[in-house]
């Protein structure tokens, strides 16, 4: 039997327990290896990615991956995260979710893996994404977590 990690059954928990309260979820990400977003809204190595069913198209939260295609300041981007590389999940409206431990090696920038998104796939709808670093959003702009203007959402480590 496989060593199965359990990172990716709590992210999909997270994520149900954020629709269900009527939250939008939101992934933090260390941009490195294997990471395919667009460098233009990574900040310091990291990406706040909105995952909501309103903010993106054919999300899937795989065992080894999370995938998606969502629109940057109105483009369509298909956007790929190894499981490894996301380093929380939480709520935007409280700050409630979790975090796990980063990735060991994470390289400031990666441009073979952020510049070139996939080929698109026939038959996709388009819709929009948004992340705290100026990207276009669905309804209004993506904002911190009340009271925590400038501070990442405090959250329990899990291994």
């Amino acid at each position: 039997m496989p060593d199965l990690s359990t990172k990716p059954y709590l992210i999909r928990a997270i994520y149900e327990w954020c629709n269900d309260s009527g939250f939008t979820p939101y992934i933090a990400v260390a941009v490195g290896e294997g990471v395919r977003v667009p460098a233009e809204h990574v900040k310091n190595g990291e990406i706040v990615l909105n995952v909501s069913a309103l903010a993106t198209n054919r999300l899937a939260l795989g065992n080894q991956a999370i995938e998606f295609q969502a629109r940057f300041g109105g483009v369509a981007r298909e956007v790929y995260v190894p499981i490894e590389r996301v380093i929380a999940i939480y709520a935007r409206e409280n700050g409630q979710g979790m975090a796990f431990e980063p990735a060991r090696s994470v390289p400031a920038t990666a441009p073979d893996t952020l510049s070139q998104p996939p080929a698109p796939r026939a038959g996709a709808l388009e819709l929009a994404s948004s992340a705290p670093a100026g990207s276009a959003s669905v309804g209004e702009p993506p904002t911190r977590p009340p009271n925590t203007p400038g501070v990442r959402p405090r959250l329990k480590r899990v291994k």
